[in-house]
């Protein structure tokens, strides 16, 4: 993997002065924009086949998992769980995968914004969570592109499970903490990514490889939500 990617540059410095505004009135006002015909498809196959495999299984969802390597490889180490990856881009989702996927594992083309909200609404917890390296849109006048910024990340929160969000932007990191904790109480592990592993995604052997610091923001959500 070239390590040719530039570190990201923008004019914020430091957690944005209008983020636990934006937190709080996200929470008091629900986002109530209508879900589309092609989400809830998307979200039946990806429960037919969770619950084909083996019902009850503890859930893993993989939010923008891009070509998927992330996916393959936590169905891998977590055999007993049942992974589903999730995109909005069909070129990425046909790029680079296996004639067969692993039994434990399923992939969609959704967008999360409603994929999310359907999950909640049929009252699904999940074990584990990764939003692995997602858009850090780093201007200032961005906030509200950022997914902890964004008027969905209660409905997403609600969802529970051990959440682990990695970026190579570190306020994007601090931001989701404060956020997190502004809406649940809890407590965010911050942290950076060693390069001892192997890379989750593409993105992250890249990044490593161009010598950049990565980082993780971890929170155990399963006794959260409603």
């Amino acid at each position: 993997m070239n390590g040719n990617s530039r570190e990201i540059t923008s004019a914020q410095s430091d957690v944005h002065r209008d983020l636990a505004a934006l937190v709080r009135r996200h929470a008091e006002h629900p986002f109530q924009k209508p879900i589309l015909d092609h989400n809830r498809a998307a979200f039946v196959e990806a429960s037919r086949a969770w619950l084909g495999w083996r019902d009850g299984a503890p859930l893993i969802l993989d939010s923008g998992c891009g070509v998927g390597w992330s996916t393959l490889k936590l169905a891998k180490h977590f055999r007993t769980h049942f992974v589903i990856g999730v995109d909005q881009s069909a070129d990425r989702l046909a790029r680079g995968k296996p004639l067969e996927l692993p039994a434990n594992a399923v992939f969609v083309r959704a967008d999360l914004i409603d994929f999310w909200r359907l999950m909640r609404g049929a009252g699904i917890r999940l074990e584990r969570h990764y939003l692995l390296y997602p858009n850090p849109w780093p201007k200032i006048g961005h906030l509200g592109r950022r997914w902890h910024g964004h008027p969905v990340f209660p409905a997403m929160l609600a969802l529970g499970g051990r959440l682990e969000c990695r970026s190579n932007w570190s306020i994007y990191i601090a931001e989701l903490a404060q956020a997190v904790y502004q809406l649940t109480g809890h407590v965010v592990m911050t942290d950076v990514v060693h390069a001892n592993g192997e890379p989750l995604t593409p993105f992250e052997a890249k990044y490593a490889a161009s010598g950049q610091t990565l980082y993780r923001a971890v929170v155990d959500l399963r006794e959260a939500g409603d």
